[in-house]
């Protein structure tokens, strides 16, 4: 059964940018575990979902639709309007990149997960923000740090 374009505008529209399901379950999963966080924080280029301002990282949990994973296999499954969703989707990508070589620049660690990588182990990804978050602020010392 094929899609009408009302259908695909309407399911368009209602994916979120952020307070995903992936989002909140790694928040939720990282609060457990102690770790205290900003979302969706403003000050910083690009947004991220996650941020721990006294270490210096930025978390981004990005959609594979939005962000382009698998790009070069992927974009051939976009049947309409592909004048459009073809170049969006490779500005976010080019903006991802961007967002990211600024960050790191400025000094600051950049994780980046999948969306479906946090479903299908949460474990592993919050485990890959503890060591770096425990690793950046014993490297990094209390007094050291640079919060913006």
């Amino acid at each position: 059964m094929s899609n009408t374009q009302e259908q695909i505008s309407r399911n368009m529209r209602s994916n979120k940018c952020k307070d995903t399901k992936p989002e909140l379950i790694l928040r939720k999963e990282l609060w457990r575990r102690g770790l205290r966080y900003r979302k969706n924080y403003k000050l910083l280029e690009g947004k991220p979902d996650i941020v721990f301002l006294r270490a210096q990282i930025a978390v981004f949990v990005d959609g594979k639709m939005w962000h382009g994973y698998d790009w070069e296999h992927r974009k051939k499954d976009f049947k309409s309007h592909q004048e459009f969703w073809i170049p969006k989707i490779e500005r976010n990508m080019e903006r991802d990149f961007a967002v990211t070589q600024n960050l790191v620049e400025q000094g600051w660690l950049v994780l980046r997960f999948w969306d479906f990588e946090i479903k299908k182990d949460l474990k592993v990804c919050a485990d890959k923000i503890e060591k770096a978050y425990r690793n950046r602020i014993k490297y990094f010392g209390r007094e050291n740090i640079n919060v913006t």
